[in-house]
């Protein structure tokens, strides 16, 4: 069986987050360098294997792409390159960072734990992937 990987894409960090071998269970994987993301995904997929790219895809509340897809589509472009046996599908990713939030505060993270901007990113990975399984 295969997995589906999902990448919160970010200037920064990029958050990452994979199913179980079944495609059931999203689970957030870790958060990684913006440039060391494309050696990590080399390396994950050389071990394990990879069916799908989910990479989320910012927009405004009226649609229209938000501004960091601009940064997004050289990524997606190298991505494509690196990887062209696995097939990207952009998911929605609008609010996964406020939900990721309210996930951390109804998770009982204190305070000081919920500023861990790599966490939220993680968290907002998973989501993206879990409304990818939801609408599958």
């Amino acid at each position: 069986m295969t997995r589906i990987l999902a990448i919160d894409y970010g200037m920064k960090r990029t958050g990452i987050a994979v199913t179980d071998q079944l495609q059931i269970i999203a689970s957030g994987l870790v958060t990684v360098n913006t440039k060391e993301l494309i050696p990590f995904l080399k390396d994950y997929t050389s071990k394990e294997k990879v069916e799908l790219f989910l990479v989320g895809e910012p927009k405004q509340m009226d649609n229209t792409a938000s501004e960091s897809e601009k940064l997004i589509q050289p990524f997606l472009k190298t991505l494509a390159q690196q990887f062209p046996s696995i097939p990207i599908t952009r998911v929605d990713e609008r609010f996964t960072s406020k939900m990721a939030f309210q996930t951390m505060i109804d998770s009982g993270l204190k305070k000081q734990q919920r500023k861990n901007k790599a966490l939220i990113d993680e968290i907002s990975a998973t989501l993206i992937l879990q409304s990818y399984l939801y609408a599958k």
